[in-house]
């Protein structure tokens, strides 16, 4: 692994601008341009929108499916939600991101009740990996580091990495805050990280082949806790289909929810 330089971090990855509006941050840019954010903290930004969108007590955001149509620029976004079904046990809502160009990504919710407390707990799942030991920055071949990538701390199982084929595991949390002056809640810090996935897991040569993700689906049977999350990644795929990448997310205490993304794989 060869270390990259840190590089100074700005406050936040946005700042309120008030009225749904607000400005991104060079923290928010992907891996393949510095002009163009990441999926992570623009879902997470519509995750938040969500959740303060006519909140109700003992609800909780269950799944949220996040549509990527375009490339979100590093600029200035308006956020709007709206409530497309509300009943007395779910509530549907519907959210969008818009840049001066247009709609950037939308995004449906579903809002439910939270259980009983005699609801058992199942585990389907094996117990978390154990969190590694501080590393050294991670680095990804041919992309732009300085931004959404080095505003995460990454931690790979031995011998994992964004340049090690998957499956892959790695635990992540956010060096800085999704908005500024502003707590983070256990749904942005999910969302923040979902995107992330079939990174963890590269299976598919996207160097050589158009590689794109075009939506991001995160379940939750339960809100997760602390601010390291672990995805345990795998992608499959399909001659003449599609790609299709599946991560089980943990916290410290265990399994809590999943992230699937649609895979685009065609000839650059």
């Amino acid at each position: 692994m060869t270390n990259h330089p840190a590089p100074a971090l700005p406050d936040a990855f946005y700042h309120d601008l008030g009225r749904g509006r607000f400005e991104s941050s060079t923290a928010t840019a992907g891996p393949w341009s510095p002009k163009w954010q990441h999926g992570g903290p623009p879902s997470a930004l519509l995750g938040r929108a969500m959740e303060e969108h006519e909140p109700r007590e003992g609800f909780h955001i269950a799944r949220v499916t996040v549509e990527l149509p375009r490339p979100v620029p590093v600029a200035d976004l308006r956020v709007s939600v709206r409530t497309v079904h509300a009943g007395r046990r779910v509530e549907l809502l519907e959210g969008q991101i818009s840049s001066d160009a247009g709609p950037v990504m939308l995004a449906r919710a579903w809002r439910v009740a939270a259980s009983p407390a005699d609801t058992p707990a199942l585990r389907p799942h094996p117990p978390a990996p154990a969190l590694p030991g501080a590393q050294a920055p991670h680095t990804m071949a041919g992309a732009h580091l300085d931004g959404y990538i080095a505003a995460m701390e990454w931690r790979f199982e031995a011998g994992g990495g964004f340049d090690v084929p998957g499956p892959g595991v790695a635990w992540a949390r956010q060096r800085i805050p999704l908005v500024a002056g502003a707590a983070d809640t256990a749904l942005t810090r999910a969302l923040t990280l979902a995107d992330s996935s079939w990174a963890v897991a590269f299976e598919l040569d996207h160097h050589r082949r158009l590689v794109i993700n075009t939506d991001v689906t995160l379940a939750l049977h339960r809100p997760p806790a602390g601010a390291w999350l672990c995805v345990r990644s795998a992608t499959a795929a399909s001659p003449r289909g599609s790609g299709l990448a599946v991560g089980q997310l943990y916290d410290q205490s265990g399994e809590c929810g999943q992230v699937t993304q649609t895979l685009l794989v065609n000839e650059r």
